[in-house]
């Protein structure tokens, strides 16, 4: 008896506008409770804890308890690689949308995916690294290191070696579903987003995906890579400083 894999299902639990928000929700790596999950997806509490229960059973969530709460996030970086890759296809189909708002810009202009840098800011990073030949494309979805990105990488504390390869290598190519091209993804992507943050050059949101560029992570994008705020984010100055 063939044992095929359960596409339907994990189709169907995706389908759900409510499970779905509340799967984006935590598309950054993090945690949240139900209360939080179920404002996210506009749903009552009752049906949050119906919707968390099925995806649980479905594999795509797990459970922390911690005292008397329960803290649920994405069962692993599968599961944010498909979400992302989904919302890059539904972006292609012609939908009548509101004009978007603060939060949406700032999610565009850069965001966690899971657990590595995507918006505009992690395209304009990785094609900064790929044009310096720092990295180079692959056709099976990685990025290849080369000595030049090794030494790169180096001085800022990253020890590529030292990385451990995952199904794509070190470096994985992952889809952006708001820009429609590849950013770098985790196990590099995901140590390069950590050295980010501990220099103090980029600031995660406590509340959302969302992702700020401090003054000083500025001026060091710009002297390491050559990327600077205009060529990012325009004329929107209030996008470019935390």
């Amino acid at each position: 008896m063939d044992v095929q894999p359960q596409v339907s299902a994990t189709a169907f639990l995706i389908a759900d506008a409510a499970r779905a928000a509340m799967l984006m929700a935590l598309a950054d790596g993090r945690a949240l409770p139900a209360g939080e999950l179920a404002y996210a997806a506009g749903v009552t509490a009752q049906t949050a804890s119906s919707h968390l229960a099925k995806l649980l059973d479905g594999g795509l969530l797990t459970v922390e308890k911690e005292g008397r709460h329960r803290y649920y996030r994405l069962a692993d970086a599968q599961v944010a690689t498909l979400l992302e890759n989904l919302a890059a296809i539904g972006a292609k189909a012609p939908t009548r949308l509101k004009p978007r708002g603060r939060d949406a810009q700032k999610l565009r202009f850069a965001r966690c995916c899971y657990d590595h840098l995507a918006g505009q800011i992690g395209i304009a990073i990785t094609h900064q690294l790929v044009q310096r030949d720092l990295l180079t494309s692959q056709e099976d979805k990685r990025f290849e290191v080369t000595q030049r990105g090794a030494q790169w990488f180096s001085e800022l504390g990253i020890d590529v070696a030292a990385l451990r390869p995952g199904k794509h290598g070190i470096a994985r190519q992952c889809l952006d579903w708001t820009e429609r091209q590849h950013h770098l993804a985790r196990p590099l992507g995901t140590q390069l987003l950590t050295t980010l943050c501990d220099n103090g050059w980029v600031r995660r949101s406590a509340s959302s995906r969302a992702v700020q560029v401090t003054p000083q992570g500025w001026a060091q994008l710009y002297e390491r890579l050559g990327v600077t705020a205009d060529s990012v984010t325009g004329e929107d100055e209030e996008l470019r400083v935390v």
